[in-house]
């Protein structure tokens, strides 16, 4: 890539041992366009060094270089495909200031000093993008040419303090420069503040109406009528077109234009200083000058063909050694059609082992010449470097030589007529041409008697087959079209045409010869039906007889095309209806986890007013005297606790009760001892007894007369039995509650439902504190733990668990 790049910008020999690039003739580079299609992918490149290095490729038959550059171009446009928003920096054509810049004591004008300052920005800011997060890794290929270029900071701003973004030496570039700039404007303002007062003393017959202190020969000078000539005296520098005017320096100005003089020649000399010490401070860089042009011609080169790839949606082909019989393309557009229109028919072309030659029919105007350039441009290119619009998949054989013969190419001047044209790109192929070559012909056998060119055609056609070229042919006649059930290698191929309309589809048909339907224009266009039967009956059966089958053929694949068409279409439609019913699967199972969390916090709610009436009810209680007292108190501490458990159950959220229709959980009978769930308090119990279709439930501290339907019998794994306290006492303690939980492996959901039950169990047994262990890890979970609890209006205080509680890998809460 850089060599190629140093061959462009300095105009170097090919050395030996370089890339081997085709030795094209131009003829088959003219034909098939080869050198507009690379104008258009110049056109993306960001300089016109860039777009000439494009231009300026060549098709090469070295799979060691063709391949490493396209994966070049792949890698830029996956960089420009990033999230950076890079684009490429402007590089200056600034090839004659470095070769003047290695010349020893060789001083550069401002303005090439001033280009050699933007490449070394540029060259700056591209090797740092480039190189940036990772590029190094990411695109290797790409930070071996921006590992080359320069990064000479101080050298850029150097310059850029000395000479401005026009090229001239800035005012200020040096204190003695300074000065001598504010002395002329000083020196020049008066001179000529002394000419004008002078001219406007003269007498109005010798002025001149109008006027004013003008410049000749760099002296200032004044115009004055030729009659005022002695009076005025001096210096005459120049006259009027029709001699009636002179422009005079007078005597009183020659002193002060000296002077003038002296401070330009001092200022001149002090420019010369700057530009000779800034080209001797960028002259020992020379060379990594030199290379940094390269690689940003290069890198601007790789743009201009990823910006041109992304441009056509176009796709790295395989490139396969020279001579392997498979071609494969999918996708594939004429670059300079697809330019010019927008939107081209694509088409797909596959080549097995075996299949060398493809014979192409079909009517006029039916694409057949725009396919044949098609498959010459797209090799070329990819041989180039450059990524062809064909899309993924695309597999193609290296050709060291390519002949066509496509096009009118009658001469006058060189007495050769069409067929003759045909002939001499016929015989240069037959002279040339072997199994690593590519041959293209258009109209085939075309341009003489059709049963001599169709036979001539057909023997250079087999000879081409059996030398194993790959070559693709078009032709209007029929004896061609037989030519693929006689000679192995040779298959047919059409582009289709709608019978109906008399319109071309230009989808490539592989296997079936196409019609040229002939008669069927003339018919539309309104040649009388007897001409058209009797031409018709004077053509050969056979011909007839392959017409109609071809006819049907062709009908039966459009209409296997309709019902492909229709196929995807109803897929189409499948897969939009499954991507529907997935985007509302997930919109409802979001749905529900949302009306499970404001149900949980609805629950968490109802649950701190429970506390408080289980706490006033203990209150309650404890601050009875006598026993009957305290009797009396139990029994309103338990009223008041089972009218808080109803209004739990009348406000419990939708979500968290039974759906119509939803299957219920199979009864189990409730017997004493057993230990259930409260699903309107969401704890556990244990069943003291059972009483008029209730239970007694114990839970914590408290005894409540519950439904039975409220109570869900826990698992035979968690029925263990619990300490019992003698039964005339009222205390606080907890069935099942822990003063801690373990949330470590959990997912976040699960973290989420666990914690807030532990809290719930927590508050409701009257612990004053809780140990949450979320273990260290990353963090992640410590810290969604401390924001679910900053949410929650129970949790009074939060903090790091102390080095003997388990550390960072704890949280301690505290209840309000």
């Amino acid at each position: 890539m850089l060599i190629h790049c140093f061959r462009f910008i300095f105009g170097l020999e090919r050395e030996p041992g370089a890339v081997s690039f085709i030795g094209m003739n131009p003829h088959a580079l003219a034909v098939l366009e080869y050198r507009e299609a690379l104008d258009l992918v110049a056109r993306h490149a960001s300089s016109e060094l860039g777009g000439g290095a494009v231009r300026a490729l060549q098709p090469s038959a070295d799979l060691g270089w063709i391949a490493p550059e396209l994966e070049r171009v792949d890698q830029m446009r996956a960089f420009l495909g990033g999230d950076t928003g890079w684009s490429m920096a402007p590089v200056p054509d600034v090839r004659e200031a470095v070769r003047r810049l290695r010349v020893e004591g060789s001083v550069l004008e401002a303005g090439e000093l001033r280009g050699l300052a933007v490449l070394l920005a540029s060259s700056r800011s591209t090797r740092r993008a480039v190189l940036a997060q990772g590029g190094a890794e990411r695109f290797p290929l790409l930070a071996m040419i921006a590992g080359g270029l320069l990064e000479a900071e101080k050298d850029e701003a150097q310059i850029g303090r000395a000479i401005d973004e026009a090229g001239a030496v800035r005012d200020d570039a040096s204190p003695a420069l300074y000065r001598l700039r504010r002395e002329i404007k000083t020196v020049r303002g008066r001179l000529v503040e002394r000419l004008a007062a002078y001219m406007s003393s003269l007498p109005d017959h010798y002025r001149v109406s109008d006027s004013s202190v003008t410049v000749r020969d760099g002296r200032y000078v004044i115009p004055v009528r030729r009659e005022g000539r002695g009076e005025v005296g001096g210096i005459v520098h120049d006259e009027s077109a029709t001699g009636a005017t002179l422009f005079v320096e007078p005597p009183l100005a020659v002193e002060a234009m000296n002077r003038l003089r002296e401070l330009e020649a001092e200022e001149a000399r002090e420019v010369l200083r700057i530009l000779r010490e800034l080209t001797d401070r960028l002259r020992p860089l020379h060379p990594e000058i030199v290379a940094s042009l390269a690689g940003l011609v290069a890198l601007d080169s790789l743009y201009a063909r990823a910006r041109y790839a992304l441009r056509v949606h176009g796709h790295r082909p395989a490139m396969l050694a020279a001579g392997t019989e498979h071609y494969e393309v999918t996708d594939g557009r004429h670059p300079i059609l697809l330019a010019k229109s927008g939107e081209v028919v694509p088409f797909d072309l596959r080549m097995d082992q075996g299949e060398r030659t493809l014979l192409i029919s079909g009517p006029n105007t039916g694409g057949k010449t725009v396919l044949l350039k098609a498959v010459g441009l797209i090799s070329l290119l990819a041989q180039s470097g450059v990524v062809p619009p064909v899309g993924p998949g695309t597999k193609l054989p290296i050709f060291r030589e390519v002949f066509a013969d496509i096009g009118d190419e009658q001469s006058i001047e060189a007495s050769l007529s069409t067929f003759s044209a045909h002939l001499k790109n016929l015989r240069e192929a037959l002279e040339g041409a072997g199994f690593e070559s590519l041959v293209l012909t258009d109209e085939a056998g075309s341009g003489t008697d059709p049963v001599e060119g169709g036979a001539l055609a057909a023997a250079v056609l087999v000879e081409l087959t059996r030398r194993a070229c790959f070559t693709v042919a078009t032709t209007h006649l029929g004896q061609l079209k037989l030519l693929a059930t006689i000679e192995r290698g040779v298959v047919n191929a059409s582009l289709q045409f709608d019978a109906e309309r008399l319109e071309p589809t230009y989808r490539l048909v592989k296997g079936v010869p196409g019609r040229s339907y002939g008669l069927a224009i003339a018919k539309r266009l309104g040649l009388p039906d007897a001409v058209l039967a009797s031409a018709e009956a004077t053509m050969p059966q056979g011909e007839r007889d392959v017409g109609r089958l071809l006819l049907e053929l062709e009908a039966k694949e459009q209409r296997l095309d309709a019902a492909t068409a229709a196929l995807e279409a109803e897929r189409a439609r499948t897969e939009a209806l499954r991507a529907e019913m997935e985007a509302r699967e997930v919109g409802l199972k979001q749905r529900e986890v949302d009306a499970e969390r404001r149900a949980r916090q609805q629950a968490r709610d109802l649950l701190l007013q429970a506390r408080a009436e289980v706490e006033a009810a203990i209150a309650d209680v404890r601050g009875a005297g006598d026993q009957a007292s305290l009797d009396e108190a139990a029994r309103a501490a338990r009223r008041r606790v089972e009218e808080a458990a109803k209004k739990q159950r009348e406000k419990a959220p939708a979500e968290r009760r039974p759906r119509a229709g939803a299957p219920r959980r199979a009864a189990v009978e409730l017997e004493p001892g057993l230990r259930v769930r409260i699903e309107s308090l969401g704890r556990t119990g244990v069943v003291l007894e059972l009483r008029d279709g209730k239970a007694m439930v114990e839970a914590g501290a408290m005894r409540m007369l519950l439904p039975k339907a409220d109570l869900t019998p826990l698992a035979a794994g968690d029925q263990q039995a619990e300490p019992r306290k003698p039964s005339g006492g009222y205390y606080v303690h907890s069935v099942d509650a822990r003063p801690e939980v373990d949330l470590r492996g959990m997912r976040v959901d699960e973290v989420e439902t666990t914690l807030g039950r532990a809290i719930d169990d927590a508050i409701l047994s009257g612990l004053p504190s809780f140990r949450i262990i979320h273990g260290k890890g990353t963090g992640a979970l410590r810290a969604h733990v401390r924001d679910l609890l900053k949410a929650d209006r129970r949790i009074a205080t939060q903090r790091p668990g102390e080095l003997f509680e388990g550390g960072t890998g704890v949280t301690v809460v505290g209840f309000a």
